[in-house]
């Protein structure tokens, strides 16, 4: 498989950034959504720090696909039957994903903050708090990243959803340019 993209395909690289985000986002998700379920303590505690740096992997990885997208630009769009229209709706889906990718890590990052704890780097190290502790401004945040992750996950399962549907219902190659044989470029 080309590293990078080719006229049909994402190569290598794009591919290993959208996998590793999708698995980064669901594993990040899942502990969000079921750590109340865990024991206080230990395993709780060890739940959150692997959710910080899942978050953190998230933006690294958003860092690194736009950087890569600005060196290696994606392959033009197919043609479907939705024609100009779906090619809008195309760019707006992966635009507010973009934003959200950035917007909930980023949220996650500013209530740790303002808890007055440290973000753990990777169990590498930490970045103290710049901010004062305050817990009302916390408690505000915390249901947007909650709200906003849901939103990201809606726009992941109708991004897989449409995936499915230009593959099996307009049998275009939408779908197989991410997870097929990307051509070697000539």
């Amino acid at each position: 498989m080309a590293l990078r993209n080719s006229y049909e395909a994402y190569g290598a690289m794009a591919r290993l950034f959208h996998w590793l985000t999708v698995i980064c986002v669901i594993a990040a998700w899942a502990i969000g959504m079921f750590r109340g379920e865990l024991p206080e303590g230990a395993a709780r505690a060890t739940a959150m720090f692997v959710h910080f740096n899942l978050g953190l992997a998230v933006l690294a990885l958003l860092a690194a696909r736009v950087a890569w997208r600005l060196a290696d630009p994606a392959p033009p769009m197919p043609k479907t039957p939705l024609g100009r229209m779906g090619e809008i709706g195309a760019a707006a889906a992966h635009g507010i994903s973009y934003i959200l990718l950035l917007a909930v890590p980023l949220i996650g990052i500013a209530i740790v903050f303002a808890r007055g704890r440290p973000l753990p780097l990777f169990g590498l190290a930490e970045i103290a708090s710049p901010m004062a502790v305050d817990r009302d401004l916390a408690n505000m945040l915390k249901p947007w990243h909650g709200l906003l992750a849901q939103a990201l996950m809606l726009f992941a399962f109708l991004h897989a959803a449409v995936a499915l549907v230009h593959h099996f219902v307009f049998r275009d190659p939408t779908l197989r340019r991410m997870i097929g044989p990307a051509p070697e470029r000539p």
